[in-house]
């Protein structure tokens, strides 16, 4: 068998033509993710450029980061006045399952995710489980929502016997792309490439924190296969 595989960088691969990006840090100056106006806009005009054609911005909301809904939706209609361009821009909230979190869902104060305003995307530490997880998810589904779990193939802790009982839970999964191009590791992108082989995800994000990361991420590389396999994901 021929040794080599081809391979395109992410920019090139064209897996970001047409994207909805679903978990993204591009709302300024509120969590660990952008910090000016003018990162954002300059970050939004590449993804133009890639042909990403709607984004959902999910600033953190945890105990470390406790953002409140008025103050995101007001940074956020600074945003949405500053943008010029063609992308459709959406806010909604990465919630921490913490003690925060639990506070916030008894008082329905929360971002969803979706145009049906019915999905929360969530996490957890990456080392460790909250101590009681599945009994929050069942909390957030008996809310009405829909519980997503944000770039799950990060979390250490989880083995494929979770990821098929999250998934026996209704649980959604979002995937990082760049967990595809080993940013993260060799162990998150072999947990990212069998739960798309497995079509246990339901939507994608970048998770971009920083510009100069995000350059970085778009020039690794992605195999010919791997391309071809998210493509045909029937989620996109």
């Amino acid at each position: 068998m021929w040794p080599f595989k081809k391979k395109y960088s992410l920019a090139r691969s064209g897996i970001l033509e047409g994207m909805t990006d679903w978990h993204c840090h591009l709302l300024p100056g509120v969590d660990d993710g952008v910090r000016s106006m003018e990162e954002s806009l300059e970050i939004l005009a590449g993804y133009e450029e890639l042909g990403v054609r709607e984004v959902w911005l999910t600033p953190h909301i945890m105990e470390d980061i406790p953002n409140e809904t008025a103050g995101l939706r007001s940074k956020f209609a600074e945003l949405t006045t500053a943008y010029k361009g063609s992308i459709k821009l959406n806010l909604a909230a990465e919630h921490m399952l913490d003690s925060l979190f639990d506070e916030r869902l008894a008082a329905d104060d929360l971002l969803p995710i979706g145009n049906d305003g019915r999905s929360l995307l969530v996490e957890t530490s990456y080392f460790n489980p909250p101590f009681r997880l599945y009994d929050t998810l069942k909390e957030i589904k008996a809310k009405g929502y829909r519980p997503v779990l944000a770039h799950p193939e990060r979390y250490v802790y989880m083995e494929r016997s979770d990821y098929r009982k999250l998934r026996e839970m209704n649980v959604a999964f979002q995937l990082n792309i760049a967990s595809l191009v080993e940013a993260y590791g060799p162990n998150e992108r072999h947990k990212a490439e069998w739960m798309l082989a497995e079509g246990y995800y339901t939507m994608s994000g970048t998770d971009t924190h920083r510009l100069e990361r995000w350059r970085e991420v778009l020039d690794e590389k992605l195999t010919k296969d791997m391309v071809e396999q998210y493509k045909a994901a029937r989620w996109r």
